[in-house]
């Protein structure tokens, strides 16, 4: 506020001074022009009636004239004085509409009021750096999970589209860049309540100076970064404590998975999903050789994967300018290039070029010549989304779904991540046994996840584990329902972590031991009422027992009096 400050003393100190010498000059006229009262007397005016006279005047308020008529020379020179003071005040309003219209005066008053809010948050909040259409779609997805956000985009129109969208609870935003060590301080980066700050601009530099600026000013938070090429994904993960995500190498990763293991693939794609999302189902890619359109870093990546697998593959491209690798050929997007490339025999197109026409073109032109081959399509522009969906691709590519997908999955649980990497090490019957108990415990829709942590200092696990007799502490009492012992509520237990180790779909009568964290799916009813189990030691022994504790100062005395006698 203190720039704020400074800009307005320097923008009207000019009308001010004009003012003051105005008001000067017409109170010390007025004054020492003497006047007369109602016996004829002589009677000069007072400063302070001066003053009085001209405030009123100059305002064109209008009193009258005291404290006694006016004679013809003082009103003489009041009239001048009006002039003057119209002429002061026309200069002074004038230069505070000027000032009011100034776009810096504007942006630091808005800064300054995003400050103050940012500063007003008492809840958990996450920082968004980027609102394209990758951070438009993780920002309405964390609003519909419940999560505040403060969202800094450099660009102002896509700032005020924020204000017309449906939010559950408006994000704060700012239109500045986040580069900048002291806007990410304003945006609350070093507060308690900020949990996690994501970068998804549209320039890897971009991103590299936002995480590692963030990772700077608070090393305790979460930090996601957006990263295109190897490089700049090197970069973040050597600097350490920040999540990377490619989405050319992870959707390449996915099309590995999808060809060694496609169950693998089908459990990731279903519990990533937004909750109540129908099953997919799994990708069957066709054996056989490839084609690639386009071999810039999406085509790269999937080249290098295409390596690893032993698949014979052919790319062409109009950049393209490397006569030592045979595999890539120079041309245009025409039918010809498409024979030269072996479209005939080929199984899978890949039609990834960064212009969704030509990928439209191609897909067409691969059709018209092998009408049953596996396409792979790249989607560029969201405004071309109905025609890219029109072509009716196998697979498609789109990087905003992707980055939303991979975001949460680091953002909401963490021991997902560490679940999926589990899994895809496990092989295809551990997938297929996944979605089997999700869809019996849940049923088809995509289940909300979460994770609990026997944390013996909540008073729910310490009554558990060391001050309760009897049976031991099971899975399968958290899934059970705190209202009604003999219900099951709809969860599944997927991943129980223990001393660093990690016990993949575990069963209900595992045996828990302090410090275990377990990952649950089910519905967010399942999730609340399985809170209880943190917070209330009552509910943990009546579950576990099937007899609700004494709670009150004279049951608790009566029934350690009749433990006493039954002893």
């Amino acid at each position: 506020m203190s720039d704020v400050l400074f800009l307005i003393l320097r923008a009207l100190r000019a009308p001010l001074i004009v003012l003051i010498i105005v008001y000067a000059i017409s109170v010390a006229g007025l004054a020492l022009i003497p006047g007369v009262d109602a016996a004829g007397n002589r009677a000069p005016m007072s400063i302070f009636h001066a003053f009085y006279v001209m405030s009123y005047t100059a305002t064109t308020i209008g009193f009258g004239e005291l404290p006694y008529p006016f004679t013809d020379t003082q009103r003489l020179w009041v009239t001048f004085t009006i002039y003057l003071s119209v002429i002061g005040w026309a200069y002074t309003l004038g230069s505070v509409i000027a000032l009011v219209n100034n776009a810096t005066f504007r942006a630091l008053l808005a800064r300054g009021h995003f400050m103050w809010r940012v500063r007003g948050i008492a809840e958990p909040f996450y920082v968004l750096c980027g609102y394209g259409e990758s951070g438009s779609r993780l920002a309405r997805a964390l609003d519909r999970l419940g999560h505040r956000l403060v969202i800094l985009e450099q660009r102002q129109e896509r700032v005020a589209l924020i204000a017309i969208k449906n939010y559950a609870t408006p994000p704060l935003a700012l239109a500045a860049d986040a580069r900048l060590a002291d806007v990410l301080g304003d945006c609350g980066i070093a507060s308690p309540h900020c949990i996690g700050l994501i970068a998804l601009a549209g320039d890897d530099d971009i991103n590299q100076a936002i995480a590692i600026g963030a990772r700077v000013l608070n090393p305790s938070i979460r930090i996601v970064a957006q990263a295109k090429s190897h490089v700049a994904k090197v970069n973040l993960e050597s600097f350490g404590g920040v999540d990377v995500i490619n989405p050319f190498e992870t959707f390449a990763a996915n099309l590995g998975f999808a060809l060694r293991n496609p169950e693998v693939l089908q459990a990731e794609e279903w519990l990533t999903a937004s909750p109540g999302t129908p099953c997919p189902s799994p990708v069957r890619i066709p054996p056989g050789p490839w084609v690639l359109v386009g071999f810039g870093r999406f085509g790269g990546a999937i080249a290098d994967v295409l390596d690893r697998e032993g698949i014979e593959w052919k790319a062409f491209d109009p950049r393209i300018d490397n006569a030592a690798e045979r595999r890539l050929l120079h041309g245009d997007y025409t039918e010809n290039v498409l024979h030269d490339a072996g479209i005939d025999t080929a199984a899978v197109l890949v039609a990834g070029a960064d212009v969704d026409a030509v990928n439209l073109g191609a897909t067409t032109l691969a059709r018209r010549i092998k009408p049953d081959i596996f396409v792979v399509i790249r989607q560029n522009s969201v405004q071309d989304r109905a025609l890219v969906d029109a072509a009716r691709a196998d697979l498609k590519f789109e990087q905003s779904d992707l980055m939303v997908h991979e975001s949460l999955q680091v953002l909401r649980t963490p021991m997902l991540g560490r679940f999926i990497a589990q899994q895809r090490a496990a092989g295809s019957a551990v997938a297929a046994a996944t979605i089997e108990r999700v869809r019996r415990a849940c049923g088809e829709g995509s289940p909300e996840i979460w994770t609990f942590a026997c944390d013996v200092l909540q008073p729910g696990p310490f009554t558990a584990f060391f001050q309760r007799g009897g049976e031991p502490f099971r899975i399968s009492h958290l899934a059970t329902d705190p209202t009604d012992p003999l219900v099951r509520m709809p969860v599944a237990a997927l991943m129980l972590e223990r001393a660093g180790k990690a016990q993949l779909l575990p069963a209900d009568d595992t045996e828990l031991r302090p410090g275990d964290q377990i990952l649950f799916v089910g519905d967010d009813v399942s999730r609340r009422l399985q809170s209880r189990y943190l917070t209330e030691p009552g509910t943990v022994t009546w579950v576990c027992s099937g007899t609700e504790p004494a709670r009150g100062l004279v049951f608790r005395w009566l029934e350690q009096r009749r433990r006493a006698r039954a002893a």
